[in-house]
């Protein structure tokens, strides 16, 4: 069979029925439920290492790692014990805390553009807070985003979204009033000329630029040489905000983030995922006079109960402390190009046309026959081809993505036996897929 309606075992399909009686589609995240896959989720009931255990009792090698931030892997030791420590100090204070102050400077160290920080819960607060922020220090209203980049499902950015809408094959929301939307411009990825072109027309009325800049919210796509350097100077020349949108690749694709990777100093970035150790938090800073605007400094008001949360920053700190750990990313960068190596080996065997992308422990594939360079070429995709392989993955023991618009992850926990298995398992998957 080449579809997914036979993933889902007997007990997961029970578990999914009882969710969609409780909860809209069965899911508090739209992509969870396999709309593109179809078939029913699989419900999870653990994970451990580079290893999820659904309900059935089936392992899987994970390449999802809850979308990201597990670089560590599921339930890591050090994590673990330091959630259990700080839930045992109590695990809610609304209050300031000694261990925010440590995280902010762990944060501010190493990304140097960062002068400032305030800690969130979620990417969706740290982007639609950033922008918040963007207009109130120009005083101007209009914000340029980019065809496939997602920065959350705040109204201002779902205009022409990413995978956050894609998935379910609608590319904007319902209930967004077009009154905000006409506040946000949508360009071309890696067309900084669009950028510069828009900058043009509306003189001293975009606030801000914002950018993922490695996307990985229409799969991985790369930046291409010189784009997020002329979207620095195309600002810079028109009195608009550069925000780098690192909730993807921030400790991720290297220690100081994609901007320390490609030398492009932004005036705010927003983080997540990592920081969090797969806890609820994220982050967003900047240039000191920037974040000065910020309340009860100055009059852009944000603010949030759970905010700096104890249990999240305790998972955060703890993860950063491995991933700080010398060649930490160099390891795990060398083994994760093994991995693409013998994907795109197998794809030659089998002759399918298949395009690789690695950014530091992100990547992604396309059944396409040309590079992937935007949201328009990334959905020109063998989307049928796709979904028999994903499904065959599942069937052989590998977790990947619902979504063809999704980034992939790898983590410290992934062995070089998970690397070979999973080769393995690609090689039957792309020889099904062939056949569509």
């Amino acid at each position: 069979m080449s579809d997914a309606t036979s993933l889902a075992g007997p007990r997961s399909r029970r578990a999914f029925a009882a969710a969609c009686q409780w909860i809209p589609g069965g899911v508090n995240s739209p992509v969870r439920a396999w709309k593109r896959l179809g078939g029913q989720p699989l419900v999870i009931a653990a994970g451990r290492g580079s290893r999820l255990h659904d309900l059935d009792g089936r392992a899987y090698i994970d390449y999802v790692l809850s979308w990201g931030p597990l670089i560590l892997g599921h339930a890591h030791p050090r994590v673990v014990r330091a959630l259990s420590a700080a839930a045992e100090r109590g695990v809610s204070f609304g209050a300031p805390t000694e261990a925010e102050t440590r995280l902010a400077s762990v944060l501010c160290q190493a990304l140097p553009s960062m002068e400032q920080v305030r800690l969130v819960n979620s990417g969706t607060e740290a982007c639609m807070s950033a922008l918040r922020l963007a207009r109130a220090a120009t005083g101007r209203r209009l914000v340029i985003k980019f065809d496939g980049c997602y920065h959350g499902h705040a109204d201002a950015f779902l205009v022409a979204a990413g995978s956050g809408c894609a998935t379910l094959a609608t590319p904007d929301s319902a209930g967004v009033p077009p009154e905000i939307a006409a506040y946000t411009i949508s360009c071309p990825y890696n067309d900084a000329a669009a950028v510069e072109a828009v900058l043009a027309r509306y003189r001293r009325e975009v606030a801000a630029v914002i950018v993922e800049p490695v996307a990985g919210n229409m799969g991985l796509v790369l930046p291409r040489r010189g784009f997020l350097e002329g979207l620095r100077a195309a600002c810079t020349a028109h009195g608009a905000l550069l925000i780098f949108d690192e909730v993807m690749t921030g400790f991720r694709v290297g220690w100081g983030g994609w901007q320390q990777l490609c030398g492009v100093r932004p005036d705010l970035t927003c983080l997540g995922k990592v920081i969090g150790g797969g806890l609820p938090l994220a982050a967003y800073g900047g240039r000191r006079d920037v974040m000065a605007h910020l309340a009860p400094l100055g009059p852009c008001y944000q603010a949030g109960t759970l905010s700096g949360n104890p249990l999240a920053v305790a998972a955060g700190l703890a993860t950063l402390a491995v991933c700080a750990r010398a060649g930490f990313y160099q390891r795990l960068t060398a083994r994760l190009a093994r991995l693409l190596a013998g994907l795109q080996a197998a794809a030659a065997t089998t002759g399918i046309a298949l395009q690789l992308a690695q950014a530091g422990t992100m990547w992604g594939y396309f059944f396409a026959d040309a590079p992937v360079t935007d949201w328009a070429s990334a959905q020109r995709q063998h989307e049928a081809r796709w979904r028999v392989f994903v499904s065959e993955m599942y069937r052989r023991g590998v977790y990947l993505a619902p979504s063809p618009y999704e980034a992939a992850f790898f983590s410290l926990a992934h062995s070089l036996a998970d690397v070979r298995a999973t080769c393995r398992a690609a090689a039957e998957a792309l020889a099904a897929a062939r056949a569509v």
